[in-house]
């Protein structure tokens, strides 16, 4: 069982904490945090492009010459794709990105990932996060106290809308709910900040 020292906002230590080994102390498995990043970003995708074929743009019904004699070559429609305003050849059209990974291979992909930062020494666990009011300075205090200089995110055991508000505007700082937490965010960031009470929920979900 890792023990881990826990710090207040002012970047002070005021005590320590154990972590599960269940949760936090995982082996590393690369391959699985690989297939849940990419199971995360395309499942973000909108899949929405779409740009007519020469059967769907407007007008070229009429053949726009006779096949013969002309001298100039032959066409059909004044929509074919070499045309100017014509169609697209093989044009994009809507699909589904969206990807499937069991619940199982999910839940083991987050584990191994903040078993990593563990490991690596890239977790922080905080008593409390709270801010007097949304303001940006109070977070940008509390980043220098922690020395949070990579980008970073901080996990709330519950939803703080003064907190969010003032680190919206920090550029290394991002927030989410430990209910929102996945393999790619603890992933994307170098360093992750966990709450006690982060902590705990995370270990009765997950242990």
């Amino acid at each position: 069982m890792a023990n881990i020292k826990v710090y207040n906002m002012k970047g002070e230590e005021v005590g320590t904490m154990d972590l599960s080994d269940a949760v936090f102390g995982a082996e590393y498995n690369e391959p699985l945090i690989h297939q849940a990043v990419v199971t995360y970003l395309a499942n973000g995708r909108q899949g929405t492009k779409s740009t007519l074929t020469r059967t769907e743009v407007r007008g070229g019904g009429a053949k726009p010459w006779r096949q013969k004699g002309t001298g100039r070559a032959r066409q059909g429609s004044i929509r074919a794709p070499q045309w100017t305003k014509g169609g697209v050849v093989f044009a994009p059209k809507s699909r589904d990105f969206s990807k499937k990974m069991n619940v199982t291979a999910k839940r083991g992909a987050l584990i191994s990932a903040l078993s990593k930062k563990v490991a690596d020494g890239e977790l922080i666990v905080v008593d409390e996060l709270s801010v007097s009011a949304p303001k940006t300075k109070e977070m940008a205090a509390f980043q220098k106290a922690l020395k949070l200089d990579k980008k970073t995110v901080v996990v709330m055991d519950e939803q703080n809308e003064d907190v969010i508000v003032a680190a919206r505007n920090l550029e290394k700082l991002s927030t989410i709910s430990v209910n929102e937490i996945n393999t790619y965010e603890i992933v994307a960031n170098a360093v992750v900040v966990l709450t006690k009470g982060s902590v705990k929920k995370l270990e009765e979900v997950y242990a």
